[in-house]
């Protein structure tokens, strides 16, 4: 088949099944859920590919699975995020959020469609003999927690046999239509600080007897960015924002336990690899003089996504023979974190932006908000892209 009927079946096919897929989407934003909780989707995502004649496999967390059509030695893979934010949801619509306090304010509803539309749209190829390869769907749980869900699937052997990966991630600062692509380091690596200190606690009118450990933690959160930043050389581009803070009840009681936590992110991989032990050294040296104990937690998150030029030079293929060349976006790199990070370490590929601002709204609701609400028109987009991607590779 030359690649023009070859894109004109895609197309012809993403058609057929967009209105599936974006019932699905709907479904799953009604009823998100927590990383590692995700039971229910992975029972709606096994339902819909056993029944277009698939085999999937459940991860052996019991959530997120593993799908393989076709065949060969050797496949690509392409994977989704199947979990939701603890993020209520403002979006006025008919499948918004049903509980309370959780929705997919990342987009990963989004994502999953596609995924889901892809493997439906590839399934029908191998049916009528069309499929000459392997290609693997990876419906990956927990990707926004630490550590990720990513690491679970490697261990359960959902890398063995993938020669490349893709994956799709919604941006709302590109409008429909547009995929951002990039050739390196996309995103940055993250990691979760949580830093507790304890002390005898005592009368504030006294606090040369004990010791002062509200002071001591306001010394620490603002004073930590700042040793980083001389300890770090600026280039790479380390940044450290507390979350939460929390200490004492009463205003005429020094307490005897506080905490702060935040996250820590990187553009280079290499200052990340020196936070483990650097971020502890410095803690203890800034609250010694405060009489305090201090004792410091650094959960690895992620280390940049790093995409490989070859799978972004599919990726442009891809874009141009289905959407065209003006399609492509120029996109920078993030300081967010995503645990795609760690299949790259391990095999290449690369991950995409996937445009999801509608061309009427000027400035969309970020991710991660309670108002961020993608345009469905991204879905069979982003089906074809994937379907494409996985035919071109």
């Amino acid at each position: 088949m030359t690649h023009q009927l070859l894109v004109a079946d895609v197309l012809a096919r993403v058609e057929e099944i967009r209105d599936e897929a974006i019932e699905v989407r709907r479904d799953l934003r009604a009823h998100p859920e927590l990383g590692w909780h995700e039971v229910r989707t992975t029972e709606v995502l096994e339902r819909k590919l056993v029944g277009a004649g698939l085999s999937p496999r459940v991860l052996p967390t019991g959530t997120g699975l593993i799908c393989d059509i076709g065949s060969g030695d050797s496949c690509v893979a392409l994977r989704a995020d199947i979990d939701a934010l603890p993020v209520p949801d403002a979006v006025e619509a008919p499948w918004r959020s049903t509980i309370d306090g959780v929705s997919h304010a990342c987009g990963h509803d989004v994502h999953t469609a596609a995924l889901l539309g892809t493997g439906l749209v590839l399934a029908g190829m191998a049916r009528d003999g069309q499929l000459d390869r392997r290609v693997r769907l990876i419906f990956q749980p927990a990707e926004e927690v630490m550590p990720g869900g990513a690491l679970g699937v490697i261990a359960a052997g959902g890398l063995d046999g993938v020669r490349r990966l893709y994956g799709l991630h919604c941006d709302p600062r590109l409008q429909v239509g547009q995929v951002g692509l990039r050739v390196g380091a996309l995103t940055a690596a993250a990691d979760r600080i949580l830093v507790h200190l304890t002390g005898s606690g005592g009368h504030t009118s006294r606090p040369h007897l004990t010791g002062d450990l509200v002071y001591a933690l306001a010394t620490l959160v603002t004073e930590l960015p700042a040793a980083l930043s001389r300890r770090v050389d600026p280039r790479a581009g380390m940044s450290l924002v507390w979350g939460r803070i929390t200490s004492g009840s009463a205003a005429n009681a020094i307490p005897a336990r506080g905490e702060a936590e935040g996250t820590l992110r990187c553009l280079d991989v290499n200052a990340w690899r020196l936070a483990a032990e650097l971020i502890p050294e410095l803690a203890a040296h800034l609250v010694a003089p405060y009489g305090v104990e201090v004792d410091t937690e650094v959960t690895r998150g992620v280390p940049p996504v790093m995409n490989d030029a070859g799978a972004i030079e599919v990726l442009h293929d891809a874009v141009r023979q289905t959407f065209g060349a003006g399609a492509i976006a120029p996109t920078d790199q993030s300081l967010g974190g995503e645990d795609f990070a760690w299949y790259l370490e391990n095999v290449p590929g690369a991950m995409a932006r996937l445009g999801v601002r509608p061309p009427s709204v000027e400035t969309a609701a970020d991710l991660h908000t309670p108002g961020f609400d993608p345009s469905e028109e991204s879905i069979p987009l982003g089906m074809t892209l994937l379907t494409s991607t996985a035919l071109l590779d």
